[in-house]
């Protein structure tokens, strides 16, 4: 026999398969020490957004393919997607986790935004969009010379254009996700780096107090991508969430 705890353990690196959303502009690369740290405890599948210019499309992509009943985890443009995911089939999501995220549709103001970028981007301009509007409100720590902006750069180089105006258009257009959060009532986590800009505390503390079974995890140090500029601390709240029962 073995006690509950060895059981969840077993359950982590046998059983439920996690779900990764990465955000805008990036690929699976944003997990990677996730990823590493990850794999040998449970079956683990990445997701690529930007074949649909909608999030209810991008939303019905993904439950095509992923596993009948899964662990789901998004940052970001990815947390946004995942609630997504969970309002359309929330009978297949067994927990969530929502990253630097926000719940909200995008205000007027942001959307007014939008348009130029994609102009801009169209004619050629995806390295200026990223380095001048992008990339500068991401890292707690605001030097453009980090490593992570410059796999932040690659990730997006490699995307390229038309993802960018389909992802773009689709965080546009997305609808307000806060009364699927109230009705979700599986193991979530909220983490958000204490230095976020782009998605600041007071909106992780509304979802944390929308979802009726959550815990909130402020990571220090981090801002707007604590995947990659705090893994270890990320990594152990996602392994907790994880074993969450």
């Amino acid at each position: 026999m073995t006690d509950g705890k060895e059981d969840i353990k077993l359950n982590i690196q046998q059983g439920l398969p996690l779900l990764l959303l990465p955000g805008m502009m990036c690929d699976a690369r944003l997990f990677q020490p996730q990823i590493s740290a990850l794999s040998g405890r449970c079956p683990l599948v990445t997701a690529p957004i930007g074949g649909h210019d909608t999030m209810q499309a991008l939303a019905a992509e993904i439950l095509n393919y992923a596993p009948p009943r899964f662990a789901l985890a998004g940052l970001s443009m990815g947390g946004i997607l995942a609630m997504e995911v969970l309002r359309q089939a929330p009978d297949r999501v067994d927990r969530i986790a929502l990253l630097d995220t926000n719940p909200l549709a995008e205000l007027p103001e942001v959307q007014d935004r939008r348009a130029p970028q994609i102009e801009a981007v169209k004619t050629g301009e995806l390295s200026r969009v990223m380095r001048e509007n992008m990339m500068p409100n991401y890292l707690a720590n605001d030097t453009l010379d980090s490593p992570i902006l410059d796999l932040c750069l690659t990730m997006a180089l490699d995307l390229g254009p038309e993802v960018f105006v389909n992802q773009s258009l689709a965080l546009r257009d997305r609808p307000d996700q806060c009364d699927t959060l109230r009705q979700f009532t599986g193991p979530a986590l909220v983490i958000c780096g204490r230095q976020d800009t782009l998605c600041p505390i007071e909106r992780h503390e509304m979802m944390h107090h929308l979802l009726p079974n959550s815990r909130l995890q402020i990571v220090d140090g981090a801002g707007h991508l604590p995947t990659l500029e705090q893994p270890e601390i990320t990594t152990a709240a996602l392994i907790r969430w994880l074993e969450d029962t």
